[in-house]
């Protein structure tokens, strides 16, 4: 079966054949497993250990990497065909929520309300596990209210802030 993956302006073909993943036609050793929470993850790849926290979005996966998250997009080969030509949904318009997509403590707010921000802009620093993680901007607007500050708690899908 073949996949076909995207992060930012990079795709990837991601072929799985008897139990064996290629990428891009390479061969890699890849083993994936649920470790702790329901989003925590333990990734072996090519002999290298690491810890994701992936969240199921809309469209995609936000996939949280050493701090630093990452929107995935995966189609399989069915879904690709079926969407080739289809127009894709567009970026929700109006207010958008954005929520801790973890318990956390606030580290930092980046921005301002009034202020314009563009897609993909970190807005919140928020530690969660000994780690730091940028909560980026879903697309570009202006922020309309914050609810939340530095060193404040939040919970999982809490509201920082609204965005329009």
């Amino acid at each position: 079966m073949k996949y076909y993956s995207r992060i930012g302006q990079r795709e990837y073909e991601i072929e799985i054949v008897d139990g064996r993943v290629f990428v891009d036609g390479e061969p890699v050793e890849l083993d994936l497993r649920q470790s702790g929470g329901p989003e925590l993850y333990s990734l072996l790849y090519n002999g290298r250990s690491f810890e994701l926290l992936i969240e199921v979005e809309r469209f995609s996966y936000g996939i949280t990497l050493r701090g630093e998250r990452f929107e995935v997009q995966v189609e399989d080969e069915r879904t690709r065909r079926l969407n080739m030509g289809r127009k894709m949904v567009s970026v929700p318009t109006g207010e958008v929520p954005i929520t801790a997509p973890i318990p956390g403590l606030v580290v930092k707010v980046l921005v301002a309300v009034g202020d314009s921000v563009k897609e993909e802009q970190p807005l919140v620093i928020l530690e969660a596990m000994k780690m730091e993680n940028e909560i980026r901007a879903p697309r570009s607007g202006v922020v309309k209210q914050i609810a939340v500050a530095s060193g404040q708690r939040v919970e999982q899908k809490g509201l920082l802030l609204l965005l329009e």
